[in-house]
C-alpha cells in the first residue's frame, strides 16, 4: 500500500527525513517498492524529484537523505503500483501550474472507473501516465481552475469548499485518500485505507501538531526538523503514524487544512 506524507510549518525549516524509514514503517518491503516522489516548496517555486525505482537502492533518496533542505511545505509520497506501469510518470507528487503558482498532489487508494467517469473528465488538464491518481488530480484542478483564474490566491474558504465538494464525489468510487497544497495551504482529505488486517477501513491519515523555540527540534521516525527562525509550529500528516505520541486519526470524509503549520 502507498505511503503520504506531508507537512506544513510556520517558518522554513531544515528538513532532514528518510524516505526508506518511512518505507519499512508503513510495511513496505524490498522488491515491493514501485517508485518514491518528494515535492517541496522553496521560494514561490517547487522542487521535485521522484524515480520509479525502490527508494532503497536510489541514489537520489541517499542524496536527500544526506542534504537536509529548507521548506515550510512538504509532501511526499512512496508508490505500490495498482494501476499503471512502474515509471516515472505514474510516480508521485504529481505537479501543475495554476494561476501562476504550483499546485502539488499526491493520493492513496483505488479510484475504480475514474477514467471513464464524465464527473472526472479533465478539460484544461490532462494527465501524463495512466494512473488514477493523477486522472483525480487533473480533474481537482479543472475544478478550482475557475478560482485562479484572476489575480492572488482566492479566499481559503473558497478553496475549501471546491476540494470538499470534490472529495465527497471522489468517495464515492474508492478509498480516496489525499494531499494537495497549493503552495498557500495544504490539505488533506482522508478516507478508508487497507489495515494491517487486510480490511478496508479508516483511518486513512493521521496527524500531529507539535511545537518548539527557536533553537529546538522536532523528530519523528525518519524525519528530524529544526528551528532556526523563532518559535515553531508544525503540522504532520501521515499514512501511519510516525511516532509512539500523540497522532490523531482522522475520520472518514474528514478534511484538514494547515497553513504555516497551524490547523484552520
Amino acid at each position: 500500500m502507498c505511503e503520504l506524507f506531508a507537512m506544513s510549518a510556520r517558518h522554513p525549516t531544515t528538513v532532514s527525513l528518510s524516505l526508506e524509514e518511512f518505507s519499512r514503517h508503513g510495511g513496505l518491503s524490498g522488491p515491493h517498492k514501485d517508485g518514491w516522489g518528494i515535492a517541496w516548496y522553496e521560494e514561490g517555486d517547487i522542487r521535485l524529484v521522484k524515480e520509479k525505482d525502490p527508494a532503497a537502492s536510489s541514489a537520489c533518496v541517499r542524496f536527500i537523505e544526506t542534504n537536509p533542505f529548507s521548506s515550510s511545505l512538504v509532501v511526499s509520497h512512496i508508490r505500490r503500483a495498482t494501476l499503471g506501469s512502474v515509471a516515472s510518470r505514474n510516480c508521485q507528487p504529481f505537479v501543475r501550474e495554476l494561476g501562476g503558482v504550483w499546485h502539488c498532489f499526491a493520493h492513496n487508494g483505488d479510484l475504480k472507473g475514474i477514467a471513464t467517469d464524465r464527473r472526472f473528465r479533465a478539460e484544461g488538464f490532462l494527465p501524463v501516465g495512466e494512473t488514477d491518481s493523477e486522472q483525480a488530480f487533473c480533474a481537482l484542478m479543472d475544478a478550482l481552475r475557475p478560482l485562479w483564474s484572476s489575480a492572488g490566491v482566492p479566499p481559503l474558504a473558497e478553496r475549501r469548499r471546491v476540494v470538499a465538494g470534490f472529495a465527497a464525489t471522489l468517495r464515492e468510487l474508492g478509498p480516496a485518500n489525499f494531499l494537495y497544497c497549493d503552495g498557500d495551504a495544504l490539505f488533506a482529505h482522508a478516507d478508508r485505507r487497507y489495515q494491517s488486517d487486510g480490511s478496508i477501513k479508516p483511518p486513512g491519515l493521521w496527524r500531529l501538531a507539535r511545537h518548539c523555540p527557536a533553537g529546538g527540534e522536532v523528530a519523528a521516525q525518519g524525519l528530524t526538523i529544526s528551528s532556526r527562525d523563532g518559535e515553531q509550529q508544525v503540522c504532520l500528516l501521515a499514512s501511519v503514524p510516525l511516532t509512539a505520541e500523540g497522532w490523531t486519526a482522522l475520520g472518514e470524509g474528514e478534511i484538514v487544512v494547515a497553513r504555516q503549520g497551524r490547523i484552520e
